[in-house]
């Protein structure tokens, strides 16, 4: 992309970044998905609208649809002196790095991987401890004993959530078996519907009659094919509950939106600081999602194991192993 077109865009998608001088300059970068993908970067969106109408102040906002225009983009913003910017997912890392060495004034947020540099603080989420209660919902819920995982991408991440629900299945019910498939190895898994739909489509056939969906867009077609079959599916990120009632068994909420929320509150009251932070069922970055649109689908039992994982695995009692690592699963 042109600077020139690049500049374009960025005056399209921003808005005005501060009611006054004395507020924060802020802004959020999408990954390919987009902030409507119903998921990922939805929650980010959703947690920065909240700042907005909680403070009053505006934030500048873009997409990056790539590795190479993620670096465009963070430039372009820095060099309008923004005070903090929320790069959201892992494939900007580099981007961030790279651009957050050129603008030592301006301060980062990473959200999935971990950049190094003073100016910059990369948040991840224990996707394991969620995707565990999720996989115990499903084991419990499964008439079949046979459960499914449609990831997007494959790569360690999402590993890590096929990983912590296998452990979570294998720990209510170890005769359980899960079924595991990928859409693809490149940005293009996360958008791609019709193969979502397909994977799950060949696990039902198989006997599957609970998946858990996470693939981004793609996930979207997963969800669909359950509802058209009459199986159940569990969402991820946001809570998809409400996409499909009847057939949505539950969602592994990650709180993207309070991460996001959380950086660009603390840059407003001066408290940010650079580093690692991690975000598990005990500081209340991952969670499962009961609600009236799932209610129904949820019986007590199921409702009394999830939440007595979800107590030891805060207290300590039940430890999920985390994929990323040794690059292996123990079930």
């Amino acid at each position: 992309m042109k600077l020139k077109q690049l500049s374009i865009m960025m005056a399209t998608l921003c808005v005005a970044a501060s009611a006054t001088a004395a507020d924060p300059k802020l802004g959020i970068v999408y990954d390919a998905g987009g902030k409507f993908d119903k998921s990922f970067n939805q929650s980010a969106f959703e947690g920065a609208e909240r700042f907005k109408k909680e403070t009053g102040i505006k934030y500048f906002e873009a997409q990056a649809s790539s590795d190479t225009q993620a670096e465009q983009v963070l430039r372009g913003l820095a060099r309008k002196k923004l005070d903090l910017i929320a790069a959201v997912g892992f494939s900007q890392t580099q981007a961030v790095q790279k651009v957050a060495a050129e603008f030592p004034t301006v301060r980062f947020v990473l959200i999935d991987a971990v950049a190094k540099g003073n100016n910059i603080n990369s948040i991840l989420f224990k996707e394991e401890e969620g995707s565990y209660l999720v996989g115990v919902a499903a084991a419990m819920a499964s008439k079949s004993k046979k459960v499914g995982f449609v990831g997007g991408m494959d790569i360690p991440l999402i590993r890590t959530f096929s990983c912590g629900y296998t452990q979570g299945v294998k720990a209510a019910n170890p005769k359980v078996e899960t079924f595991s498939n990928m859409v693809g190895t490149t940005a293009a898994a996360w958008n791609d519907p019709a193969k979502g739909g397909e994977l799950a489509r060949a696990q039902f056939d198989r006997g599957v009659d609970v998946v858990f969906a996470v693939a981004g867009g793609s996930g979207m077609g997963t969800l669909q094919t359950a509802k058209e079959k009459g199986k159940l599916a569990i969402g991820v990120d946001s809570n998809q509950n409400y996409l499909h009632p009847g057939t949505m068994l539950t969602s592994m909420v990650k709180r993207v939106d309070l991460a996001i929320y959380d950086s660009f509150m603390q840059m407003k009251n001066g408290q940010w600081k650079p580093g690692v932070s991690y975000k598990g069922l005990k500081e209340g970055g991952v969670d499962w999602a009961l609600d009236k649109d799932n209610r129904a689908v949820v019986s007590p039992e199921i409702e009394k194991r999830v939440n007595e994982a979800k107590t030891n695995i805060i207290n300590g009692k039940v430890k999920v192993h985390d994929y990323r690592t040794n690059s292996a699963c123990p079930v």
